[in-house]
């Protein structure tokens, strides 16, 4: 849900429902890397509602524009983890092949 003026659209608050720390957090340093981000920071209304808010001011660009091309940046970043990550593991289980399992063998 969207928070914020008619007339201004530079700057809103976004809440979003059943997030935690762990993507407003990620968002709030994705949103920050945009030079057309003015100002972004991320709270918790309560630790017992499972809601983040999240305030977004811009240089001038709509905050729901900025907002969107900073979770589609961070969906592009957890693509390249995950494909980084697989990799190694890939890598790894080439080069170190499991050896047989004798359980209860002596």
């Amino acid at each position: 849900m969207e928070h914020g003026t008619f007339t201004d659209h530079s700057s809103a608050t976004f809440s979003l429902t059943e997030e935690d720390h762990t993507l407003a957090n990620a968002v709030r340093f994705t949103l920050n890397q945009d030079p057309r981000v003015t100002f972004c920071g991320y709270s918790i209304p309560h630790p017992s509602d499972a809601r983040v808010n999240i305030r977004v001011q811009t240089t001038g660009d709509p905050a729901r524009e900025v907002l969107k091309d900073a979770c589609q940046d961070l969906m592009l970043m957890c693509r390249h983890v995950r494909s980084t990550f697989d990799k190694a593991v890939d890598e790894f289980k080439i080069s170190n092949p499991v050896e047989e399992m004798n359980i209860g063998k002596k």
